[in-house]
């Protein structure tokens, strides 16, 4: 079994390696249909498997195309990780698409709209009644003293 840091070096590398693929060597048309990105690469302890994670910004339908596309490249891609990477043996490629994004905005757009909900009525009027009345009792205490 490898090292943790071993790992770690493996799989950015092969995250920059899937990167460049993905810019230069992937012919496939369907990988163009949407915007590609490797977010991040998991790779087992015996490094054997490998899970790339891939951001594809578009529609949904470009997103299924985008995800059949490399699919259908794994094998183009194992092949040149083999290539390209001194390893003893080449881990088998499964692509994932990653939604954590796309969540991410979602969430941002939850809390905008929270927070635009609640500037408008966030005193009631109750609370600026007691603070008015506060307010002139110490008033009240100033004018005494003079």
């Amino acid at each position: 079994m490898a090292t943790n840091r071993r790992i770690e070096r493996v799989a950015s590398l092969i995250k920059r390696e899937v990167s460049l693929m993905l810019l230069n060597g992937i012919k496939d048309d369907r990988v163009g249909a949407g915007m590609v990105s490797v977010t991040d690469v998991i790779v087992s302890g015996d490094l054997q498997h490998t899970k790339i994670f891939v951001s594809i910004y578009g529609t949904d339908e470009a997103k299924a195309e985008t995800m059949e596309g490399l699919k259908s490249a794994t094998s183009y891609v194992r092949n040149q990780l083999g290539q390209r990477v001194q390893l003893r043996r080449t881990p088998e490629v499964v692509f994932l698409e990653d939604r954590s994004l796309e969540r991410g905005d979602k969430m941002l757009i939850l809390l905008n709209q929270l927070s635009a909900d609640r500037k408008p009525g966030m005193f009631d009027d109750e609370e600026l009644a007691d603070g008015n009345e506060n307010d002139d009792e110490d008033d009240d205490l100033e004018t005494d003293e003079d």
